[in-house]
């Protein structure tokens, strides 16, 4: 797996539920207020404010939260889009139409605009975000890394980009890489639509051109054998979703918007305590048919597998780069860290290795907004 220390983390989920609240409602004016009614974003991106990039604001509201401005005291800020609210800082601000005239808004305008976000938070929440603020947090979002692959789609397997016959992925499950080490919002919609075309194009020659590969006897043996193992297992001292629930924690703890080595090294030990644990988890649905049961038990074996992955090329990447943010190394390090990571599952663990990163024509700037 490529990257898999790249992580993005959208600034505005709905508080506990993740259901994200799209960049549009601040680019209709809605601005970030924290518990103390200040709206915090002036400092961190005097320039842009609100409208900073996801990363930036990410990391901007999870340090008003650490240093107890979060609202109530408790782990979330207001995304305010109520009309009086955006109308005021668009006067503040010396916001213009083309015409020249004074920027304002309304709750039609509003609601015409973002029908989806008021509905969600009217369902969800139970409260109307024309007239009342809305919780939010930073949700884990988007992985730039993935399954390697090249420009055709098809699945590279080592530093020197050695292609897997017949093997292809696209999408948000692979890494291509053009999202580099921090996506931009809407750029997953272009990589699926261009390297899904790719992909499906290169397969259409590969098939062409291979004949048949011969198969074992019973192909679908280990699967099979996997998911059985799951179901004879006992319901016992351990239980799935306190698993999963440890894990997601350790994971938004110590591997999430702010990193730093003692933190990921604790993760990585969790994670290792937890798999160990998941051996002696088991489910009471034993069931063939629509085992919603089983399907979450394997994938929480997946994720504890990725999770450790992440952690691990975590604590390797001693720069700040992207949306790999360590609080003990906060300075990018191209000279050093200008390269890809490659995460393989070995006997002995995980072993990292490197390949470069193609530069054309727009070498890394620093960001100064």
């Amino acid at each position: 797996l490529e990257d898999m220390e790249f992580f993005q983390f959208h600034p505005t989920g709905i508080y506990k539920l993740g259901i994200l609240v799209t960049e549009g409602a601040r680019g209709e004016g809605g601005v970030l207020i924290n518990g103390r009614g200040e709206r915090f974003m002036a400092r961190y991106a005097p320039n842009l404010k609100d409208l900073a990039s996801r990363d930036v604001i990410a990391r901007a509201i999870y340090l008003e939260i650490r240093e107890g401005r979060g609202v109530d005291g408790k782990d979330y800020v207001y995304l305010d889009i109520r009309p009086e609210t955006i109308n005021a800082y668009f006067e503040q601000d010396g916001k213009k139409n083309p015409d020249g005239t004074p920027r304002r808004i309304t709750a039609a305008d509003i609601q015409a605009r973002l029908p989806d976000i008021t509905d969600f938070v009217r369902t969800y929440l139970g409260i109307d975000p024309l007239t009342q603020p809305i919780p939010v947090q930073p949700t884990a979002h988007y992985a730039m890394g993935g399954i390697p692959t090249d420009l055709h789609g098809r699945v590279v397997v080592d530093e020197h980009n050695t292609v897997l016959p017949g093997l292809y992925a696209a999408g948000e499950v692979a890494c291509v890489s053009v999202h580099g080490a921090n996506r931009l919002g809407t750029n997953s919609l272009v990589d699926i639509l261009v390297f899904g075309r790719r992909s499906g194009l290169d397969a259409v020659r590969y098939c062409r051109a291979s004949g048949f590969t011969p198969l074992p006897h019973h192909p679908d043996e280990p699967a099979r054998t996997m998911l059985e193992g799951l179901r004879a297992r006992s319901p016992g001292q351990e239980r799935i979703a306190d698993i999963r629930a440890a894990m997601q924690r350790v994971m938004m703890d110590h591997v999430g918007v702010f990193r730093e080595a003692a933190g990921i090294e604790k993760a990585i030990q969790t994670l290792r305590e937890l798999q160990q644990r998941y051996q002696y988890a088991g489910i009471h649905d034993k069931s063939r048919c629509f085992n919603t049961e089983l399907l979450e038990a394997w994938e929480l074996s997946c994720l504890l597998d990725l999770a450790e992955v992440t952690a691990v090329a975590a604590l390797a990447r001693t720069e700040t780069r992207g949306c790999h943010a360590r609080e003990d190394y906060p300075q990018r390090d191209d000279a050093n860290w200008l390269k890809h990571s490659l995460a393989f599952r070995t006997e002995n663990g995980i072993q990292l290795r490197y390949k470069p990163v193609t530069i054309l024509d727009y070498p890394p700037q620093e960001r100064v907004y």
